[in-house]
């Protein structure tokens, strides 16, 4: 997986990549982008209009030499008028704008989680939950703060500063003209190149921050870990040493945002004093009126007072944009799985999986599976069994295509799952993982998942078949009980049933059982052994477990170990075999006969 940025953080190329990155997400709003443009150069003309304006008024005033006074009127009207325009034409660009901000911050949320949803197991098995979280919530939030700052801060100030140069150049002296576009050069400059040095420390603190988040919440996420070995202690330091560098990274971003502050002022104060004794002079020569000297002064106030605000918009902006590189890095990793050009839905048909000859690695140095050929056929049931590491789960894994196989292919119905798409494979399997992770919502919503929209009645139905439904209609709010984050309210039994309720209420033509009972205790493996077979009785089976207790009545039984499958045969012919798998059913057997005494006393102390 590769991304396409090249780029370092922080620089123009990169920044040019975002501005480039976020186009698509404003193309739909394009007529409102054009007149909300109009708007704001609308509003500009009215707000130069207005210096304009006051200068007639002050010349027509001082013209009367304190004699009678009259007033006026029409350039006073003029100038409520202009001060009223601008303020309306300022209103209507941000009321019309306010729709292409928020719309594009939608959209490129819904894009960003989107695409996290399309990228591989691989991705979310090696990311960091709370730094990724804190990287996208950055990143969409700084859609609207870009999009802010260049229409409302940087926009409008370049549009004032071109209409007062020109304005300047034509009306006075040339040097009024120099001396406002070099003040105003030397100020960006300044300003772009202080900005730049400065953002070493904001990039410090967005990856610092990043950090102390994902260890925050790994933190909580293993809560109870946390609290067997003691080491809330730990914790606390790992997340206080990762905010220290945060902390000093932060303040040395203020430090220099207070130097260049100042040396901001120091350009424009340099400027503002050279042009204000150029008017003055032409004042006491006759050749400029009070009046120019007023207009003179508002267009300096009107230019400046934004133009010390630029150095905070800049910085503002390289923060959002830098924040937006993260997000848009993420947008532009290209999942490892992908749907071939033209897939077609997959035809399920009778529900036959095949496996021929397949071989995977996580890893290059690291197979895991070698050249496993093994076919279910429809409506039967195939156990696997084998020691921790064989790769059971990796079959599973494999046929949901959440990986693709280094060599070999998987067939379902005769096609190989890497021509048919997806969503179509997906949604005629269905699964009871070994660890069942729910939704932070009521048992209804987690068993219902399974199929969006579906009847309460079928819900129950589904729970009931799963050996889950009187349980939960012993809690205070029955289906509306809300189970906590990953489901931390339910017992590891619990859990599994939810999810074996989800998995009969989806009814797939094909179903994968990993561990499905591993969590629970005999009698109520029993239970849930009874409601297994009942669903599997007419669909195609993969049973993965670790019990062989649970997996005897199978019609094929295969026996991994290092990747390879090293017995096969139904329960009766691998035991009369002798080989290793009568040596853990020995084994699990006599386990068995310990563990039978000790939960007959718990129940009598129950």
């Amino acid at each position: 997986m590769h991304t396409r940025q090249t780029t370092l953080p922080g620089s123009a190329g990169a920044d040019m990549n975002t501005l480039r990155s976020l186009v698509p997400f404003l193309w739909r709003y394009r007529g409102r982008v054009l007149l909300a443009l109009l708007f704001l150069v609308l509003a500009k003309i009215a707000n130069v209009g207005i210096p304009l304006v006051l200068k007639h008024i002050v010349d027509q005033l001082d013209a009367s030499g304190g004699k009678t006074l009259v007033l006026p009127l029409f350039l006073l009207i003029l100038y409520g008028v202009l001060k009223l325009a601008g303020s309306l034409f300022n209103e209507l660009r941000d009321s019309v704008f306010a729709r292409v901000r928020h719309g594009a911050t939608r959209s490129v949320s819904i894009k960003a989680l989107e695409h996290l949803h399309r990228l591989s197991l691989r991705f979310h098995l090696e990311r960091k939950t709370g730094g990724l979280s804190r990287d996208i919530e950055r990143g969409t939030s700084s859609v609207s703060s870009l999009l802010n700052y260049m229409v409302f801060n940087l926009l409008p100030t370049l549009v004032e500063i071109l209409m007062i140069a020109g304005i300047l150049l034509v009306r006075y002296d040339a040097w009024f003209t120099y001396i406002t576009v070099a003040s105003v050069i030397a100020y960006i400059v300044f300003t772009i190149k202080i900005t730049e040095w400065r953002m070493q420390y904001r990039v410090t603190m967005n990856t610092l921050d990043s950090r102390a988040s994902s260890q925050a919440i790994d933190s909580l996420l293993n809560y109870e870990t946390v609290k067997y070995f003691g080491n809330e202690a730990f914790e606390l330091e790992r997340y206080d040493h990762s905010l220290r560098g945060w902390e000093t990274a932060a303040v040395k971003s203020q430090t220099s945002l207070s130097a260049l502050n100042f040396g901001q002022s120091a350009i424009i104060g340099i400027g503002v004093t050279l042009i204000m004794i150029l008017a003055a002079r032409g004042v006491v020569t006759g050749s400029m009126t009070l009046g120019d000297l007023v207009l003179v002064n508002a267009f300096l106030l009107q230019l400046f007072i934004p133009l010390n605000f630029l150095g905070v918009v800049y910085s503002q902006l390289k923060h959002a944009l830098t924040d937006m590189q993260l997000l848009f890095s993420v947008l532009e990793r290209e999942p490892e799985i992908t749907d071939r050009p033209g897939a077609s839905a997959l035809a399920i048909g009778e529900a036959e999986v095949r496996f021929e000859g397949v071989s995977f690695a996580y890893e290059h140095d690291r197979p895991i599976l070698h050249d496993v050929s093994f076919t279910i056929h429809p409506g039967r049931k195939l156990a696997v069994v084998g020691p921790s590491g064989a790769g059971k789960s990796t079959l599973a894994r494999l046929l949901f295509r959440f990986y693709d196989v280094s060599a070999g292919r998987i067939l379902i119905n005769g096609e190989d799952i890497r021509s048919v798409t997806q969503e179509s494979l997906r949604q005629t399997i269905g699964i009871v993982p070994q660890d069942t992770v729910l939704f932070n919502d009521s048992l209804y919503y987690n068993i219902a998942y399974a199929r969006p929209g579906t009847e309460r009645s079928e819900v129950e139905h589904a729970a009931r078949l799963a050996n889950i439904h009187t349980f939960i209609m012993s809690l205070p709010r029955d289906y509306d009980t809300v189970v906590g984050e990953r489901g931390l309210k339910l017992s590891g039994g619990e859990k599994q049933r939810v999810a074996i309720a989800r998995a009969i209420l989806k009814n797939p033509k094909i179903l994968v059982f990993d561990e499905a009972t591993s969590s629970l205790d005999s009698h109520s493996e029993q239970q849930i052994l009874d409601a297994l077979r009942r669903v599997a009785a007419h669909h195609t089976t993969l049973a993965i477990a670790h019990r062989l207790s649970t997996i005897v009545d199978a019609d094929h039984i295969l026996v991994m170990d290092g990747g390879r499958i090293v017995e096969q045969g139904t329960h009766p012919s691998l035991l009369d075999h002798k080989g290793f798998y009568a040596r853990l059913w020995a084994l699990q057997q006599e386990e068995k006969r310990h563990e039978l005494p000790a939960e007959s006393a718990a129940a009598m102390l129950v």
